[in-house]
């Protein structure tokens, strides 16, 4: 049985939703068909905002033979099987969805055809193709993102759907759409998959209460395997390094949510060290501490520590000065000559002059490579006490070193 996203594809572009940038008067993919001319290209974006659909339209206004696989389900031989009808027909449109996952053998056939025109490529993924699609395929096609629908193109398909013969009969009202709307995360599918599932649970009688006893979960694109799952870590970080407690918040609800506290325990070390580092020196046995207390609770309690502990990162000072500072030391040795290791510093000490026999604990002496003399990697900043105390006491060393 065919779903009622399925049902409500459109067959021409002009009746798809979003994407004004490439749909409309005087834009590219409209001018193709006007011009009747495809070229080879890769559409790109997440989930649930047209890609097939544009590709679907494409080829049904073209009127162009075409066949559509799958990078991961279909084999090699359905990928011959393409061929051979291209061969037959002259050409071939071929819209391969999931073409990031699409391997060695199965690019190495298709190259050359794609190359003579035999095939036109229209490839589709929610990855991103500068990272995810080999640089062979990506140099002979064009790159297109769609953009993320926003709240309205959601509702002006959910307005269309309820004219549908297959929700005949259907009552609703618009905090219902609304709801809906909030539920689907940009995702037109799952906005029209949620509304047929009410539609034959709830009788065709659909309140926004019946929708929430129902019990449906917000969606939001999480996949460890696409750049949405490295867009929400990548999010969390930001939040906390801009001292926003609120967006924190809600990053690392994203996270709980989708069960990956892997990557919530690894983020929050790093942004421990690299965000706040030397401006509040005790966080990082706090996160620690938060994270063997989540391990040891479990959900639902884990949350609180996490959230207790994300709230005290985003108001924590900030200061990257240890980050930057190795990372510095790690960029001579690696491009620089560095010199041997005085005299003084290796093992017999001989001429070492040992601190702790001195006045304060401290002595003038060379401890960096001579070829680094003077070098300074630890620039320290005003950001918190702690630092700005460690700064102080740096120059007043500096001057008995003069």
């Amino acid at each position: 049985m065919e779903s009622l996203a399925l049902k409500l594809r459109p067959n021409k572009l002009s009746d798809v939703l979003g994407q004004k940038h490439l749909i409309g008067n005087n834009k590219v993919l409209t001018n193709l068909v006007k011009n009747k001319k495809i070229f080879s290209m890769i559409l790109y974006g997440k989930p649930g905002i047209g890609k097939t659909t544009i590709a679907h339209a494409l080829v049904n206004e073209l009127n162009i033979n075409y066949r559509m696989l799958n990078a991961v389900l279909n084999n090699k031989k359905d990928f011959d099987t393409v061929i051979e009808e291209a061969l037959m027909y002259g050409e071939l449109i071929l819209i391969i969805d999931e073409i990031h996952r699409m391997n060695k053998d199965k690019q190495d056939l298709l190259l050359p055809r794609i190359e003579s025109g035999l095939i036109t490529l229209i490839g589709l993924t929610s990855s991103n193709p500068y990272h995810s699609i080999n640089p062979a395929i990506r140099s002979r096609v064009h790159l297109f993102k769609l953009e993320d629908l926003d709240d309205e193109d959601i509702k002006k398909g959910l307005i269309k759907a309820l004219k549908h013969e297959t929700l005949k009969g259907i009552i609703i009202d618009n905090n219902a759409i609304d709801y809906i709307v909030s539920l689907s995360g940009g995702d037109l599918r799952v906005a029209y998959n949620t509304l047929e599932m009410a539609y034959y649970s709830l009788n065709k009688n659909i309140t926004i209460d019946l929708l929430k006893e129902l019990n449906f979960k917000a969606n939001f694109f999480h996949d460890k395997n696409e750049d949405g799952y490295y867009d929400v870590l990548s999010a969390f970080q930001k939040s906390i390094r801009g001292s926003d407690p609120h967006a924190s918040l809600h990053y690392l609800a994203r996270l709980i949510i989708a069960g990956d506290f892997d990557a919530i325990y690894r983020r929050m070390s790093v942004i421990a060290y690299e965000d706040i580092g030397l401006a509040n020196p005790s966080i990082g046995p706090k996160v620690m501490a938060a994270i063997n207390a989540s391990e040891r609770l479990g959900m639902p309690e884990s949350a609180i520590c996490l959230g207790t502990i994300v709230i005290e990162m985003a108001l924590s000072p900030k200061s990257n000065t240890g980050c930057l500072a190795i990372n510095s030391a790690l960029n001579d040795i690696e491009t620089k000559p560095i010199g041997n290791i005085p005299n003084h510093m290796r093992s017999p000490y001989k001429g070492y002059l040992y601190p702790h026999n001195y006045k304060n604990g401290f002595v003038k002496q060379q401890y960096l490579p001579y070829q680094l003399k003077d070098t300074k990697y630890y620039i320290p900043k005003d950001n918190s006490k702690y630092e700005k105390a460690l700064k102080e006491f740096m120059e007043k060393l500096e001057a008995l070193s003069k």
